[in-house]
């Protein structure tokens, strides 16, 4: 089994607004990065208003709303450190690797960002089934050290880390025609078909 430290503070990578798409569009896959495709069910918070220094308890007051996301991911090009360098913003920033949606659930909704549920399924198979009870960091302490000496501009997209279940630990990757759902409650759900070019 593999074993990752924790580190003291949230890792942080950056998606280009490219790597957005629908809740239900194809997710397309170049050739050069289709051998270790990857699926990751998160939660996504929505910034709803510009954003700096905000404390843990003041956190939620700039948030949007709620999604569900996918942080899809070309393993080939994020674990090998003599590819990549072992940084990870290049294999998830292809474009179409962050569908979110279907909809923003509103605060109003969504009281207690830690208490939901959701799944993730490949062809229908379960794959992840956790709750945002489990995350390493809350939505309050991601905000707050996002916006330390930044500024968190209103619409950006937070997706709040990987659960247990994604393919790399099992040595099970996606492959073409496959069509990836996630579900979260209160919020809704995506899916996706991998199409491979």
């Amino acid at each position: 089994m593999i074993q990752l430290e924790v580190p003291r503070d949230p890792v942080v990578f950056i998606k280009p607004a490219d790597a957005l798409t629908g809740p239900t569009d194809d997710i397309r896959v170049h050739a050069d990065v289709q051998s270790q495709m990857d699926w990751e069910g998160e939660m996504a918070v929505i910034v709803g208003k510009d954003c700096k220094d905000a404390t843990e308890d003041a956190a939620l007051d700039f948030v949007l709303g709620y999604a569900i996301g996918n942080d899809v991911s070309a393993r080939s090009f994020q674990g090998p450190s003599n590819v990549s360098g072992g940084q990870y913003c290049y294999a998830k920033s292809f474009d179409g690797f962050a569908p979110i949606g279907a909809a923003i659930a509103a605060p109003s909704v969504v009281p207690d960002p830690q208490a939901l549920n959701f799944t993730t399924r490949v062809h229908g198979e379960l794959k992840q089934q956790t709750g945002t009870h489990d995350m390493i960091w809350s939505v309050r302490q991601i905000i707050a050290h996002l916006s330390r000496g930044t500024t968190l501009r209103k619409g950006t997209v937070i997706l709040t880390g990987t659960p247990s279940g994604i393919g790399y630990f099992a040595n099970e990757f996606l492959k073409d025609g496959d069509v990836v759902e996630v579900e979260m409650d209160h919020v809704g759900s995506i899916k996706n078909k991998i199409v491979f070019d």
